[in-house]
């Protein structure tokens, strides 16, 4: 349950269109829901400003289901992140409106349409390689009404072309820059830009990049200011920092 439904349930029970039985009835299941092999968070969006997320990651289809049915039953958003086109197909079962990005690996289902910021988060990538991540926090990014502008492809080994953009990522509230190899692109981003940057290495690199250790490393000992740094690969955490950065 989300603020604006809250405000609902209690304007109905004023009113009298609600009786109190059944607004206790509603609120009874406000903190959490009991699904049995998960516990959904159904205060998340009225304590974080969103709704929980499904990370699939580990989970069933058949969890994955059941879980986004007792999110429908709120009403509210859902986004589901790591989701297979398995996983995706059995949610469109119930649910033909979902929508489920095949390369960032994101499933979601828009119930509320908000207007998007003035303001704009810039989602900057080294690589095509890098693409995934951009687009799991592209999704989220916009599901939480953000503006997003999707810069990709321009890594360290040919600064001309990130210089080409530069006015367009100057023009962004925060940037979210996605490398992977030495993670390099983040520092060079932030000594260039005025704004809050938020790095994210990728897993995304030949033997000695370790998974993505050795960006996420170059990312945390970066000589430029103002560089925050979320886990490899994390597209979502960072999205939500930048959205909570870009949000008035």
């Amino acid at each position: 349950m989300n603020e604006a439904a809250l405000r609902l349930l209690l304007e109905q029970v004023r009113a009298g269109e609600l009786a109190i039985e059944g607004a206790v009835s509603q609120l009874r299941e406000l903190p959490f829901r009991d699904l049995g092999e998960a516990v959904l968070d159904s205060h998340r969006e009225l304590r974080c400003g969103h709704p929980e997320v499904i990370y699939c990651a580990g989970k069933t289809v058949a969890q994955v289901r059941t879980i986004v049915a007792a999110m429908l039953e709120g009403g509210g958003d859902v986004l589901a992140t790591r989701a297979t086109a398995e996983m995706a197909a059995a949610v469109m079962e119930l649910c033909p409106e979902a929508r489920y990005n095949s390369l960032g690996r994101t499933l979601v289902i828009q119930r509320r349409i908000r207007p998007l910021t003035e303001t704009s988060i810039a989602i900057v990538t080294a690589g095509t390689s890098d693409l995934p991540v951009a687009e799991e926090a592209a999704e989220t990014a916009l599901l939480f009404g953000n503006r997003v502008e999707r810069i990709n492809d321009v890594g360290v080994a040919g600064l001309h072309r990130l210089v080409a953009r530069l006015d367009a990522i100057r023009c962004a509230r925060v940037v979210i820059v996605i490398a992977g190899m030495e993670g390099a692109l983040a520092s060079v981003v932030a000594g260039l830009v005025a704004r809050p940057v938020i790095a994210v290495p990728t897993s995304v690199g030949y033997g000695a990049h370790f998974g993505g250790l050795s960006a996420l490393l170059g990312m945390l000992t970066s000589c430029a200011g103002g560089v925050g740094v979320v886990n490899i690969d994390n597209g979502f955490g960072a999205a939500c920092l930048a959205s909570l950065i870009n949000q008035p």
